[in-house]
């Protein structure tokens, strides 16, 4: 399959995406790459991550040259733009709205009792940042045009991912009326809107990466998310003919040398490949292993843009 089809093309004409997958599978990369293929398109696009603290440490924002995303939307390169998405900063928006004051929601927020609910309180971190990421897809320029056209968030973990799109059928159910359900409910009308919003699930071709991918793709099937496809990242390359491999599998057997694992892993790789497509009827991506250098990006974005077949 090409690394280019008309489902990737799709992903830079929704307003929002989430970055899945699990950890070390390369979901900061790929975003920092899909940010920069929207900039080529001319698509005002906003980068995300999701933080507890506005110090916290970023790997989206070092692909950028920063430790951190701002917490506030601000230029990170030329035509992309990037923020925190910070459960106190949605909770004290969310108040804002509501009370029609960011003075009283500030004074709301200043209270040591209200700050520990909302921390400890189920789903109160996830609505938080649920709200942030809705007054940025809000947001309008003086022509009524969207500022932020399309908004990738690079998702923490599959735990996150998974919460924050099952968050508002969780609490329509407990709250059903009043400012929180009309924010939950104009939420997924984004979210879970084919054409408005997707999940693109990052993995690598190992056996715990797919398993989890396999997991996650029906997790998010569950709470209504649509789902663009699946990234596959770091494919090795096999530098070996079919002819060489034959010749060599039978003595590497029977010495098992230094270095017979990475010998064996383009096979491993392809196994674990064919075992998704068996299990997905989604387009799979795929994408080369390259260098993690200063052009990683760049050699993701080309990759991504180029075409590869399988």
């Amino acid at each position: 399959m090409s690394a280019d089809p008309s489902s990737l093309q799709e992903l830079f004409t929704k307003r929002v995406v989430l970055m899945t997958g699990k950890g070390g599978v390369g979901r900061s990369s790929m975003t920092a790459a899909l940010a920069t293929l929207a900039q080529r398109k001319g698509v005002r696009v906003l980068i995300c991550d999701i933080g507890d603290d506005p110090n916290d440490y970023s790997p989206l924002a070092r692909h950028f040259g920063r430790d951190r995303l701002p917490a506030q939307p601000e230029a990170v390169a030329p035509g992309i733009r990037g923020v925190v998405l910070l459960a106190r900063s949605g909770q004290e928006l969310f108040l804002k709205s509501v009370l029609r004051s960011g003075t009283l929601a500030r004074a709301a927020l200043s209270s040591d009792a209200l700050r520990r609910l909302l921390s400890a309180g189920p789903s109160f971190k996830e609505m938080g940042v649920f709200f942030q990421l809705l007054t940025l897809l809000r947001a309008k320029q003086s022509d009524g045009a969207p500022v932020n056209e399309l908004v990738l968030i690079d998702m923490p973990a599959t735990g996150h991912t998974l919460s924050l799109t099952g968050l508002p059928e969780l609490l329509l159910r407990l709250v059903p009326r009043g400012p929180i359900a009309a924010a939950l409910r104009e939420g997924q009308s984004y979210l879970n809107d084919p054409k408005l919003g997707a999940a693109w699930v990052v993995a690598i071709p190992e056996t715990l990466p797919v398993s989890e991918c396999l997991e996650l793709l029906e997790g998010l099937h569950k709470t209504g998310m649509p789902t663009g496809g699946v990234l596959m990242n770091r494919i090795p390359v096999d530098p070996f003919s079919a002819a060489e491999r034959s010749a060599l599998e039978s003595p590497l057997e029977r010495i098992n040398p230094l270095g017979a694992e990475g010998f064996r892993r383009p096979v491993l790789a392809r196994r674990e490949i064919a075992r998704l497509r068996a299990g997905t009827k989604l387009p799979i991506i795929e994408v080369p292993e390259l260098p993690h250098s200063a052009e990683l990006i760049a050699g993701l974005a080309s990759a991504l843009a180029g075409g590869l077949k399988p």
